[in-house]
């Protein structure tokens, strides 16, 4: 027996053949699990990159926003100003119109001649209607 523990023995039997089928098996399926990992390794990728597509297309649309709302702000300022400066201009006028403290424009008939405005106007010279 001596020479059996020091040589290898080499048996045949018929689960050895079911080793190397299971082995092929594996190997096969090894190589499904690579494929479907590459599969899925693509498909995020391209998940990631329509993603950050979308975040950059979000970003642009965000800034072209900043600045129509900067331009509108701007917009506002100039007519806040503008309607400041014609009410000032109308509180001036409305000062020293005549035509607005006549007692003729609350009158609510037609006025038969236009030189009846002339007796509203002062005679004195001093302003004219603007």
């Amino acid at each position: 027996m001596s020479d059996l523990n020091s040589s290898k023995l080499i048996v045949y039997s018929p689960t050895d053949d079911s080793c190397t089928d299971r082995e092929s098996q594996d190997h096969g399926g090894d190589n499904k699990k690579h494929r479907r990992r590459e599969k899925n390794r693509i498909a995020a990728q391209r998940s990631r990159k329509k993603q950050t597509q979308k975040a950059d297309k979000l970003h642009e649309e965000y800034e072209k926003l900043e600045q129509e709302n900067t331009a509108l702000k701007r917009e506002i300022r100039k007519l806040s100003e503008e309607v400041k400066h014609l009410s000032e201009a109308l509180k001036d006028h409305e000062r020293i119109c005549p035509l607005i403290h006549c007692a003729m424009n609350f009158v609510a008939t037609p006025r038969p001649h236009p030189g009846i405005l002339t007796s509203c106007l002062p005679h004195d010279g001093q302003s004219e209607v603007s």
